[in-house]
Order: C-alpha cells, then structure tokens, then sequence
C-alpha cells in the first residue's frame, strides 16, 4: 500500500486514549469529529488496545488507538481542534496523566520538527510508550515516506514494559472497512 498525500495536504498521527466513561464511544466520538472538521480527513484507524494507566496509576484501565489523517492544517491548528474535541468531550486536566473522557495526541506530521511551548513534534515520548507505538504498528506503512515505520518498528523491538497493553478489539470505525474494500 503505497501512501500518497497531495501536496497541500499533511499525513499525520494521532494517538487517542479514554479511561472514564463510555470509553470506546468517546474514542469513536472523536475520530468522527477530526474527520468531519474542514481541512481533516481520517484515513485509517487502529484497531482498539487496553493498556494500564502510566505515571499516575490509580485510575481505571485505558483504551487505547491511533489514526491517520490527511489535512490541510498547519500543526498549531490541528492540535487547537484536536483541543477542542477533547474539551467537548469532557476532557479536564486536574492531574497531570491522571484519567480522562478522552485525550487526543498529535504524534507525527510528515517527519516535521518542532519544539514550540504549545507543540513538540514528533511526541516527545512516543518511542517509550507501548500504548501509543502497538496502535501505531497497525497503521503506518513500510511506504510511509517520512521514515515513522522505521521509528515505530525500532521502539517496539527495544521496549520493555509491552505486556501491559492487550487487543481489546478490532476497529469498527467506518471507513476502516471501506479502506480495506479498496
């Protein structure tokens, strides 16, 4: 599957995770608001992973994803509506890492770097989180011209610490099955 993005536009990664709530609904939730925001199209979902909380452990069980998008939006832009989503959904930060109805994190954008005090690309921590890079693994391809497959694949042949995150069950987004139809 070679991936190709048109110019004007950006492939990025976001990883999502919910621990409060309807956990898969707010997961769903959010990738149906990126995609109907102008300038987001939502191309492939991963397949959904429960994973143990990290930093501030006494909270619920995460579940956790990722997605890929196309768009136009420049990165500030993109994380201000991923923000918004978050807080639409009930998002509130009174513990740093604590739990959340949702958590949207934008991963990597076409291989940019950028270290602003609103936006550090790529996450900063990505490559030590198993619950970002298995979800991932599902959906950035070999092709994938800014070298993510190679990253992702690195990190997860040297991370510890993986058995805490498990399938919980394969995406049900509805353009993963239209993707996989083509």
């Amino acid at each position: 599957m070679m991936l190709h993005t048109p110019s004007d536009r950006s492939e990025a990664y976001i990883a999502l995770g919910a621990n409060l709530g309807d956990r898969e609904g707010n997961l769903m939730q959010a990738i149906e608001r990126l995609d109907q925001v102008p300038g987001i199209t939502v191309e492939r979902c991963s397949h959904l992973y429960e994973t143990e909380p990290v930093g501030y452990v006494d909270q619920p069980m995460f579940l956790n994803m990722a997605v890929a998008v196309f768009t136009s939006l420049s990165p500030h832009r993109l994380l201000a509506e991923m923000q918004h989503i978050e807080k639409e959904l009930g998002r509130v930060r009174h513990i740093h890492w604590g739990p959340r109805t949702v958590d949207l994190d934008l991963i990597w954008m076409d291989g940019q770097r950028l270290d602003t005090p609103e936006l550090v690309l790529p996450h900063p921590r990505m490559q030590e989180r198993a619950f970002v890079l298995r979800p991932l693994a599902d959906i950035v391809s070999e092709e994938e011209p800014s070298g993510l497959y190679k990253v992702v694949q690195t990190a997860l042949e040297t991370l510890e610490g993986k058995e805490g995150i498990q399938l919980w069950k394969t995406s049900n987004w509805r353009s993963v099955s239209a993707l996989s139809e083509n």
